[in-house]
């Protein structure tokens, strides 16, 4: 029987990241053979993910990789069972080796099949998996590219990117600024302009809807109602829309018997607060549309309509 070394050990710990008494029977199995040792590692990887696939892999860490030209950007989430586990220095280590591979393949599948220190990453998950007793995956991948990407990630649980036109002066920031939007706010879709009109309809009747039967209890317990909007997406403001709109504005202030010399004043924010009031899925889901986190008295368009940019793509990966 071959005679186990503390240097063998620490070998095959560093190879593998498996503990040390993990690393010791394994070898010992192996009668001291460091690619059989491996195996068994492997094997038992293999066993633990079998056990665990049903399991819900939540947690873990969300991290991104910008190419050296800033031109190209990668997210992947490797999600784990814990909050303890996604929080290890070690697994955190090992996502953020894996993004930086991930932004040479352009799916989630290839990356999967791709060399990883001679295995595949998909085999790499599976012997961690063994490792650390947790179910471990690739749960979100996104690749980006322009003329400059950059990024921003949220304690490891949130990560975005943002792609835009031209490489301005202060890109870094500016991109850094926009992807902590996005992952703050959740943009889905950069601008009302790319809303289907059936969508739009459909998320009117069913929020019109929640907001009645919400009405119909705060009348029960005799509650203030809320405001049941007409339009929800600046998709549905038609010039007619608008002008009756303004009309009304008009009328208003006629019966409020306020001088009509003075409702040019009072028109422009009259129906600057009905576009808000009516536009409540444009400021959810439409990041132009937005109101700027760092400075709410501005729409993210207006922010970067002041940098003479403009914004060509943007992802985003959440945990849970």
């Amino acid at each position: 029987m071959a005679t186990i070394t503390a240097a063998d050990v620490n070998k095959l710990r560093q190879a593998t990241g498996a503990g040390m008494m993990d690393c010791k029977k394994a070898l010992v199995e192996a009668d001291g053979n460091f690619e059989e040792a491996i195996q068994n590692l492997r094997k038992k990887g293999q066993k633990v993910a079998e056990n665990r696939s049903d399991r819900e892999s939540t947690e873990g860490a969300a991290v991104c990789f910008i190419n050296a030209d800033k031109t190209k950007g990668a997210i992947i989430t490797l999600n784990c069972e814990t909050d303890f586990v996604g929080k290890n220095e070690s697994f955190v280590a090992l996502a953020k080796e894996l993004v930086e591979k991930a932004i040479n393949f352009s799916t989630k599948e290839e990356f999967l099949a791709s060399d990883f220190n001679g295995m595949t990453v998909a085999d790499k998950l599976i012997e961690q998996t063994g490792v650390i007793g947790e179910k471990i995956e690739i749960g979100g991948f996104e690749i980006l590219e322009g003329a400059f990407v950059g990024s921003y990630v949220h304690v490891n649980k949130i990560a975005a990117l943002t792609a835009i036109s031209a490489a301005i002066d202060n890109a870094e920031t500016f991109t850094k600024d926009i992807s902590m939007q996005i992952a703050s706010m959740g943009a889905t879709t950069l601008s009302y302009k790319d809303f289907d009109a059936a969508f739009v309809a459909s998320e009117t009747d069913a929020r019109i809807a929640i907001i009645e039967k919400e009405n119909e209890e705060a009348v029960r317990l005799g509650k203030t109602l809320k405001n049941v909007p007409k339009y929800i997406s600046r998709h549905q403001l038609s010039d007619e829309v608008l002008k009756q709109a303004e009309e009304d504005a008009k009328a208003e202030l006629k019966a409020e018997g306020k001088p009509e010399q003075i409702w040019d004043k009072i028109i422009p924010g009259k129906m600057e607060r009905f576009i808000s009031d009516n536009t409540s899925l444009d400021q959810e889901k439409c990041l132009l549309d937005q109101n700027f986190i760092k400075d709410e008295s501005k729409k993210v368009g207006t922010y970067v309509k002041d940098h003479n940019v403009e914004i060509t793509g943007f992802k985003r990966v959440a945990l849970g």
